[in-house]
């Protein structure tokens, strides 16, 4: 035997996986969903330039992307079979990290994948001139890795009660292997 350490670096989790199946015609209003590899979310409200046929959901385009987090499902319709055996569902939906708008239609019958979606609150320490924010975990340490978010109202209202001094908790939504801010709470004055 040697009397060398060997060390190995781990790049990979402890088997967890990232999505699990779900039937698609049993994906409901307020459900998530993974379109194209991107985990989505459905709104509460249909859009009322989308017209709903066989059993569908739909995003509207006002989502408020704080709610969000992989495909919530807003607006159900079912369709009777058709001529090759499958009711069709049809899923619009918006990333819930870009905010982009995805559609994909899947046979009811079939698996979709669906999301771990995970909220998580740190409180906010300090902003640093590059973006990135550093934010104190349950533990005591320190997490450096997160931009600041990409949304205007969100961003200002963290610079401006940043700047104030206030003592601020940020809530991360963390799906896929992505993580993004997306919300904001207020505990008051730094003492």
């Amino acid at each position: 035997m040697s009397d060398e350490e060997h060390h190995f670096e781990s790049k990979a989790d402890a088997g967890a996986s990232k999505t699990y199946p779900q039937q698609a015609g049993t994906i409901r209003k307020n459900g998530y969903i993974v379109i194209k590899n991107r985990p989505c979310k459905v709104p509460n409200h249909p859009s009322p330039s989308v017209t709903l046929s066989a059993r569908q959901v739909v995003v509207a385009p006002d989502l408020d992307l704080d709610l969000a987090a992989a495909a919530m499902v807003v607006e159900v319709s079912t369709s009777k079979t058709g001529k090759h055996g499958h009711a069709k569902c049809h899923f619009v939906a918006i990333d819930i990290f870009t905010g982009k708008k995805l559609e994909d239609i899947v046979p009811s019958s079939h698996n979709c994948d669906v999301p771990h979606v995970n909220r998580t609150e740190y409180q906010l320490i300090d902003i640093s001139e590059d973006g990135f924010v550093s934010l104190l975990t349950e533990n005591g340490n320190t997490k450096d890795d997160l931009r600041l978010p990409t949304d205007d109202t969100l961003l200002g209202q963290i610079k401006d009660g940043f700047g104030e001094g206030k003592d601020l908790v940020v809530t991360v939504m963390s799906a896929m292997g992505e993580e993004q801010i997306c919300a904001l709470k207020d505990i008051g004055p730094k003492n």
